[in-house]
């Protein structure tokens, strides 16, 4: 059996892929890894509170492991963070790393040439299938999702802090990935066929948010600049924990 950790974004493609590869009798997952901007105390990209990743996970039932980053990570710095890790990871046995992305060919070579230096391997489970099918697939199983950033140069503020359902699907914009595998939008799952009970928040206010641009090749929502041709205009939905 391969012993794999699968990397948590806490959205839609991490929890659909996850599902997957638990239904995978040769696979075995143990454990989730996410990289949290260590400033703000928040999931890097989608701006989440780490309080609810943890809920989250722990609702899930799989074991954590969380990746501190500055704001403002360098690539050197981030490949530095992420090679120390996952020697952590390959120390504990693990021989696969599971992705949930879906057909960013050029993102998929860097994630494996990192791998291979790493010498591990990667499991994509959503890898070439249709966005359509996969978001029709994720709805019909029962998981639930709201977004928590959006791209505003490719949807307006309404989408943002949305709930992920058929109505939501049908108003996106021509052009726009179902999946939001484009940096569209991102989202935070709370139920679903992989948790034990849901996640409870409270939706909280939205701010939009403009950066400047920076020489890095992975793009991260809370750092101050990102590379010129990346958008740099985002909407984000906070969402607040609510007492246990």
């Amino acid at each position: 059996m391969k012993k794999a950790y699968l990397n948590w974004s806490s959205g839609k493609d991490a929890a659909l892929a996850l599902y997957k590869a638990l239904q995978n009798k040769n696979i075995g997952i143990g454990k989730l890894v996410t990289t949290v901007n260590t400033e703000v105390d928040r999931i890097s990209m989608h701006g989440l509170r780490k309080e609810l990743l943890l809920q989250q996970v722990e609702n899930i039932g799989l074991p954590l492991q969380l990746i501190p980053l500055h704001g403002a990570v360098s690539m050197q710095e981030y490949n530095a963070a992420m090679k120390e890790a996952t020697a952590a990871l390959i120390a504990e046995g693990f021989t696969h790393s599971i992705f949930g992305d879906i057909f960013l060919e050029d993102l998929r070579v860097y994630r494996d040439e990192q791998l291979k230096l790493a010498e591990l391997e990667g499991i994509y489970p959503l890898w070439k299938q249709n966005s359509v099918g996969l978001m029709e697939e994720f709805l019909k199983l029962g998981f639930k999702a709201i977004t928590v950033c959006t791209n505003s140069r490719l949807l307006d503020s309404s989408f943002c802090g949305r709930i992920i359902d058929a109505d939501f699907l049908k108003e996106l914009p021509e052009g726009v990935d179902l999946c939001g595998e484009n940096g569209e939008f991102h989202t935070f799952v709370y139920d679903g066929p992989i948790f034990k009970k849901p996640v409870e928040f409270t939706v909280g206010e939205k701010v939009e948010r403009t950066y400047t641009a920076r020489n890095s090749k992975e793009e991260n929502c809370f750092k101050d600049e990102a590379e010129e041709s990346w958008d740099t205009g985002f909407c984000y939905c906070d969402l607040i924990p609510n007492k246990q």
